[in-house]
């Protein structure tokens, strides 16, 4: 493993229980990573929506939520709040992990 593998798992680890991302989405969560390294807990859903779509392009291309994320409902908005809460509080862990 890498350390973006390592900060992916980190990620996926602290989604809470409702939130389910599909089996396969291994490369999904690298995009997270790379936000958490980029930008920490200044991460905004609108990021996690940008790396979704980037992701979800390479998979199917004609998904109907591959827009910008104002274009968005707010309820599709919503579904990106679990991988916010996740990618910040790994960015803590990772900060406390740091200073010790």
């Amino acid at each position: 493993m890498t350390y973006l593998s390592d900060d992916a798992a980190l990620i996926r680890g602290n989604l809470p229980s409702h939130a389910q991302p599909p089996s396969d989405a291994d490369a999904l969560f690298l995009l997270y990573a790379v936000l958490m390294r980029a930008k920490g807990e200044q991460v905004t859903a609108s990021d996690v929506h940008d790396a979704w779509a980037a992701w979800q392009q390479t998979l199917n291309p004609e998904h109907p939520a591959l827009v910008p994320f104002r274009e968005l409902s707010r309820a599709v908005q919503d579904e990106d709040e679990p991988y916010v809460a996740a990618i910040h509080a790994a960015t803590r862990i990772v900060a406390s992990q740091s200073r010790t």
